[in-house]
């Protein structure tokens, strides 16, 4: 009994710390759940494991203060071309895609969707070298196109726009592929954007358009209320000359398309978000189902930079905190059919982005440098990525060099 009580005491503390991380007095933001309000949340392993007013400081092997700040669940961007390599300027395999760690935790986003960078022939090649190297979390739609965005020209070729082999290069890797991509289609027809919608039908998964520049001939009005199926995509949906507006309102053919399902996409990208179409949209009440970057090298050093950025237009816009995390965590990841993600709920996994909402005096450009003002900005003080931290801009998970017990490496 004696060396009992010793042994007892030994293990006490080790038994009361029940989590790995508790985030300490954050203001959390979790639409899916409605949860809008300052709350303790606790991480064990890889999940999230409590969420609560108050968690004593006890519990948790380490305590991150983040009150001031707001906790939100991981950024989902449904559109960032992350399939970077040495095949030159392309988006397939080539230096005009990111790759994904390299920008994705520094600004909030733990899973990303490539939008058809490949098509059937180049998708293995793919995941083997981006999907299940990264540490981001990196899901999926292929192209149409069998060449993937290799080259514009390539995406004409009606021979290579086909469906079965599409689909069944999705269903082979269905844990990863959660789309199918039609863009920059030139003819006017329908033609690559019919032939996707049957590729998705045969894998049951969604379609995302980029429906390039509008022609009479085929009208974007048609698309979205006769192609398209419910919880399709149009992305790029704010780019000019989009006939998107009847009398500075949402035209009638929008609202009915949003009604029977169809999802509205934002894909900034370097040339496709115009604030002429955006503000009067916004101000409207008419929001994008799913705020997402089009993330691309010559896009993150234009107009676009990242995803906070990309929020912060539809804030100062008008449009509400809490629908601008709405748009940026749950509803992209229910669009892709993840609707586990984009969530801060007991047994999630722990993909948590911490943002700061600055206030001062901020200035937002268009893809042709068309300007707003406004007074607030968000932008990523952490991220935890699978329960890990993987971005900490004022290293707040990091202790006193001069008075812990850090162990340097031996030589």
């Amino acid at each position: 009994m004696r060396l009992l009580i010793p042994l007892l005491s030994l293990l006490l503390p080790v038994y009361a710390q029940q989590y790995d991380v508790v985030l300490k007095g954050g203001h959390v933001v979790d639409p899916k759940n409605g949860v809008n309000a300052v709350r303790d949340v606790a991480i064990k392993g890889n999940r999230i494991a409590a969420v609560a007013p108050s968690i004593p400081a006890s519990a948790g092997g380490r305590i991150i203060d983040v009150s001031g700040l707001y906790v939100t669940p991981g950024l989902v961007d449904i559109h960032a071309h992350v399939y970077a390599g040495s095949r030159g300027s392309t988006t397939n395999g080539g230096y005009k895609s990111v790759y994904p760690d390299h920008l994705t935790f520094r600004t909030g986003v733990t899973t990303v969707v490539d939008p058809g960078s490949t098509g059937w022939r180049d998708f293995p090649d793919f995941r083997r070298h981006v999907i299940e190297t990264a540490e981001t979390r990196v899901l999926a739609m292929i192209n149409i196109a069998g060449s993937g965005i290799l080259a514009y020209e390539l995406e004409q070729n009606v021979n290579d726009l086909d469906p079965k082999k599409t689909a069944e290069v999705a269903r082979q890797h269905k844990d990863v592929v959660v789309g199918i991509k039609s863009a920059h289609w030139w003819a006017a027809n329908f033609l690559s954007v019919e032939r996707a919608v049957e590729a998705g039908r045969l894998a049951n998964i969604p379609v995302m358009v980029d429906f390039g520049y509008f022609l009479k001939e085929r009208p974007y009005s048609q698309m979205v209320s006769e192609i398209l199926r419910p919880n399709d995509m149009s992305t790029h949906f704010y780019r000019w000359p989009a006939p998107l507006l009847e009398d500075g309102k949402p035209a009638e053919f929008l609202i009915a398309a949003r009604r029977r399902g169809v999802k509205f996409d934002v894909g900034h990208g370097g040339g496709s978000f115009h604030f002429r179409l955006a503000e009067p949209l916004v101000k409207a009440g008419f929001y994008p189902d799913s705020i997402s970057t089009d993330m691309h090298a010559p896009s993150v050093i234009g107009s676009m930079q990242d995803m906070p950025t990309t929020m912060s237009k539809f804030l100062v816009m008008g449009m509400p905190l809490v629908e601008v995390i709405r748009a940026s965590t749950t509803n992209p990841a229910t669009q892709v059919l993840r609707p586990e993600l984009g969530q801060i709920a007991v047994g999630a996994e722990a993909d948590i982005a911490v943002l700061r909402l600055d206030k001062g005096k901020f200035g937002y450009a268009d893809a042709i440098g068309g300007k707003i003002e406004g007074n607030e900005r968000l932008s990523c003080e952490m991220t935890l990525r699978a329960g890990k931290v993987v971005w900490d801009y004022n290293s707040r998970d990091a202790r006193p060099w001069r008075t812990s017990d850090l162990k340097y490496p031996e030589k």
